[in-house]
């Protein structure tokens, strides 16, 4: 039987335990994820007992309440607590999503397990390291391009035309649907993943663009559109509720058109 063993710097170790202070009533444990670079140390499980009187009803504001009030030393991003920055994007009970918009209520039981996003290098405890995914965004060119004389006023879509950009352009860049793939995971470096490619199809199917053909040529690859097999990981985590599998059915819809 084949065996297989991590790195021993790899293995999370369980790590230190803070409890609420005596007379809380109402209590909620979570269980985070720690790793620090500077340290050499292995990654741990901090637990953490909160006082839920004491925090707002949000998982980030708990997160927060942690940061601020028991171990400053927690690492996270965040930014507008409204779901519309993609900062808090986690791991959480085993799902991608964005800390901002998840209730406390929406999870059962008495402890909440917090992760930084899956299969990337982590820079510090929860924040994982997007290099390579703003890279491959800059990569599909999102924004406008035409070659015909600018408008003496703004370029006009239909009401139909404008439609078609509906589920598209409210992707805040979260990366939960690309880190959600294990296509990405294991090709991520050739392969665009679930949020580069519905940026790739908003702007191809943008009436308003004249590159349509250049951005089907720079597509047209193996791996960077093509290893994408309909798992259905990225539309099922999407905290935005959007449909990447869709956008990504929808180019290769249009790749074979054009090719017959």
């Amino acid at each position: 039987m084949a065996e297989f063993r991590l790195p021993a710097n790899s293995v999370v170790k369980q790590g230190k335990t803070v409890h609420a202070a005596d007379g809380a009533s109402r209590k909620r444990r979570f269980v985070i994820y720690r790793w620090d670079p500077d340290t050499g140390e292995n990654p741990r499980l901090d637990t953490f007992e909160i006082d839920l009187d004491k925090c707002g009803p949000m998982v980030l504001d708990a997160l927060l309440y942690i940061k601020n009030e028991l171990d400053p030393t927690l690492t996270l991003r965040r930014s507008c607590r409204e779901g519309v920055c993609g900062s808090c994007a986690m791991n959480i009970n085993g799902t991608n999503t964005l800390a901002c918009i998840r209730s406390l209520d929406d999870y059962e039981g008495e402890e909440i397990r917090v992760y930084p996003l899956p299969h990337l290098k982590v820079v510090k405890d929860l924040v994982p390291d997007l290099s390579n995914f703003y890279a491959q965004y800059a990569s599909i060119e999102p924004w406008l391009q035409a070659q015909s004389p600018d408008p003496d006023r703004e370029r006009l879509q239909s009401k139909e035309d404008r439609e078609k950009l509906d589920g598209l352009y409210e992707c805040v860049l979260c990366a939960c649907c690309s880190t959600s793939c294990p296509s990405y995971w294991w090709n991520s470096d050739r392969y665009l993943g679930p949020a580069a490619l519905l940026q790739a199809y908003r702007w191809i199917i943008d009436s308003r663009d004249e590159a349509t053909g250049r951005r089907l040529d720079e597509l047209e690859d193996p791996f960077r559109l093509y290893r994408c097999h309909t798992i259905m990981n990225c539309t099922n985590t999407c905290p935005k509720h959007l449909n990447p599998a869709k956008a990504i059915a929808e180019i290769k819809k249009l790749m074979l058109e054009r090719s017959l």
